[in-house]
Parts: structure tokens; C-alpha cells; sequence
């Protein structure tokens, strides 16, 4: 099993849906630095279910606890401990499915792996609770980040067939992004915006849900961040991001449809402007083998649909190796891109902390 991650910046990560407590442990962090108590809650109040219709109704604060590493809020020599307690649990919900593996869940490959001792209570360690630590984390990281004047920022590009406002991604600046990190239902377009929300309302009334994609900016990246081969700023990038539940699918900058161009239509000629070298166009997504170029970084992340839906299903029993049918039971997200947008912000930031601590040794 592997919850630990990171090089220079390591963060270790504990706990399951269901048991008393999760958290992090986060090592490498320099001693004197002032936690931001503020930009935690903030970004652990973005990511909260039960906020709105479209989020799990279940309740929890994610009131956290530093209970090691720092001295007045100001980080010690020892590694940072911040947990959170869970308190709205019902571990009834899932009586149903400890022999009847949900469709499109790790009970199945879990069961056999942990030899059917995984805990199957809201997904065990597989969980969308478990990305609250990683935000605890990330929110350090975005801080850190933020003094060297490195910016993150998301948008929910789509849901479905509804697609956000298409973006120049040359010329993107702090100023047109700023205000997504206030928004409810982050989103360029508000029209479009509201149409999201209506369908995944509609779905949610049908008992199923939905999926979308998730678009990541980072502006204010020196040249020359990433350590290929193995860890290129878009590999350890794409580790990270891998690792939130529900990922399926990255792309950098111009992704897939960069099979579709040609090279006189997909490569970025550099010039001279105000004295900085820049491309004209941004097509490389600011990621260059391997290696941030100063240019805004941009990638797409797939979320798929929740997977816990209110419909009748095909399943098995594990006991007895038979076709079975199988109702969900609980409290679960219509769409999880609102909430996932925030886990994949946070994972970016540890991410680009940790390579950037690397650059500047």
C-alpha cells in the first residue's frame, strides 16, 4: 500500500471513510513558516458535502486539528499532524454490499487484494473523503506557492454536453481568474453555468449521475521547473492527479487534439515582448519535455459519473458466485466535479511545491 507522496515536500495521508479519523503528516515542511488557518477552512468549506442539492447531503465540517509539528501556528522541526474527526457516518447504509460488489467501485479488485478484509464502508481508503486531508495539504502548498507568486486556479470546463466559455490560453491573467475560487459553481459563462445545474439536477431526479471536465491554470511558473525523465512537471503532475478518486482521463495543454494538427499549426514560435521571451500561441499548454516554458500551464481532467447511483443494477454475489441485482443505498454526489475541481487544485499545488523545492536547491 502506498499513501505517502512526494519528494522534498512528502505528505502521508491516513484513515477511511468511515473510521473515527482521517489526516495528514506532512514532512519536508521548513520550520518557521505560518499556517494559514484561513486559506484551509476556505478551500476544506469548498470541497464540504451537503452544501447544495447537488452535493451529498452528508454533514461534516471538516473541523481539523494540528496536534503535532508547530508551536503558536508557526511550523517546529517536527512533521506537521492535522487530522479531522468524521461524524456523520451510517455505516448501515452499506450492509447491503458486503457481498455484492458495486458497479464501477474498487470493491471487487479490494476484496481480493486485502483478501476481503478492505472496509467497504462509504469505499474504505478508496473514498472521496479521503481527498479532505489532501486538501489540508494543498491549501499549505497553494500558501507556499502564493509568496513566490505562483498562482492556481480551476474552472468546471463541462458537464455532459455543456461546455464553458472557450478561453485565449496565451492570455491568461491573475484578474479573469481570481473570482473562480469565490464562485459556488466555478464557471467563466454563468449561463452556461446554470444550464449545468439544472441537468445535473434533472439527472439527480432520475436517480443518476453524471460527469464532466475539470480545467486547471497555473500562472507565474519560472522556466525550467521538472526533472525529467521520470519526474517531468507533467509526470508528477499526472501522478498526483491520478491518484483523486473518480480521475479518468488528463490532458496538457492542446491533449488529444494535437494528433489532429500539424507542426506549423501546433508549435508555439517564440518572441520577445516587454523584454521576456513568450510564444505566440500556448498550444504546449506551458509544459515543454517535460519543463515548465513561463507560459500560463493548462490541462484538462476527465471526472467520471458518480458511481454510486439510485438505479438497480447487475452485480454478484462473492459468496456464492451468482448474478445478483443490486440497489444502492446512502448518501452520494449527483456529479462530484464541484468537489473534485478543489481535491484537484490541492493535489496540483503539493504537486508543483514539491518539483519547485527541487528547482531551487
Amino acid at each position: 500500500m502506498s499513501f505517502s507522496f512526494g519528494k522534498n515536500f512528502r505528505i502521508s495521508i491516513f484513515g477511511q471513510s468511515h473510521s473515527k479519523e482521517i489526516g495528514v503528516v506532512i514532512d519536508g515542511l521548513k520550520a518557521g513558516y505560518r499556517i494559514n488557518y484561513s486559506l484551509i477552512k476556505e478551500n476544506l468549506m469548498r470541497r464540504r458535502p451537503g452544501k447544495n442539492s447537488i452535493s451529498s447531503p452528508r454533514k461534516e465540517n471538516d473541523e481539523f486539528e494540528i496536534v503535532s509539528g508547530e508551536v503558536d501556528g508557526i511550523s517546529c522541526e517536527a512533521p506537521l499532524c492535522i487530522k479531522i474527526k468524521n461524524k456523520d457516518q451510517k455505516s448501515s447504509d452499506y450492509d447491503n454490499i458486503i457481498d455484492r460488489p458495486r458497479p464501477s467501485h474498487a470493491d471487487y479488485p479490494a476484496f481480493i487484494k486485502y483478501n476481503s478484509h478492505n472496509d467497504i464502508r462509504g469505499g474504505g481508503s478508496f473514498s472521496g473523503r479521503m481527498t479532505a486531508p489532501l486538501v489540508i495539504a494543498g491549501s499549505i502548498a497553494e500558501d507556499i506557492l502564493r509568496e513566490k507568486n505562483i498562482r492556481i486556479f480551476s474552472r468546471i470546463k463541462s458537464i455532459k454536453d455543456i461546455e464553458d466559455k472557450k478561453l485565449e490560453y496565451k492570455d491568461l491573467e491573475l484578474e479573469s481568474l481570481e473570482y473562480l475560487k469565490k464562485k459556488d459553481f466555478p464557471v467563466i459563462d454563468d449561463d452556461a453555468g446554470d444550464e449545468m445545474i439544472k441537468l445535473i439536477e434533472e439527472y439527480r431526479e432520475k436517480k443518476d449521475s453524471l460527469g464532466g471536465l475539470v480545467e486547471v491554470f497555473v500562472l507565474g511558473m519560472p522556466v525550467g521547473v521538472g526533472e525529467p525523465f521520470f519526474d517531468s512537471l507533467e509526470s508528477v503532475i499526472a501522478k498526483g492527479v491520478f491518484s483523486i478518486p473518480s480521475v479518468k482521463g488528463l490532458e496538457f495543454g492542446e491533449g488529444f487534439n494535437s494528433a489532429k494538427m500539424t507542426g506549423s499549426t501546433h508549435n508555439d514560435p517564440y518572441i520577445v515582448k516587454n523584454g521576456r521571451v513568450i510564444t505566440k500561441t500556448n498550444h504546449h499548454g506551458g509544459i515543454i519535455g517535460g519543463l515548465s516554458t513561463s507560459m500560463p500551464i493548462y490541462y484538462t481532467v476527465a471526472i467520471k459519473p458518480t458511481s454510486s447511483i439510485g438505479i438497480i443494477q447487475d452485480t454478484i454475489s462473492l459468496k456464492n458466485l451468482s448474478n445478483e441485482k443490486l440497489l444502492i443505498e446512502g448518501r452520494h454526489d449527483p456529479c462530484i466535479v464541484p468537489r473534485a475541481l478543489v481535491a484537484i487544485e490541492m493535489i496540483s499545488a503539493i504537486c508543483i511545491l514539491d518539483l519547485l523545492m527541487e528547482f531551487e536547491k
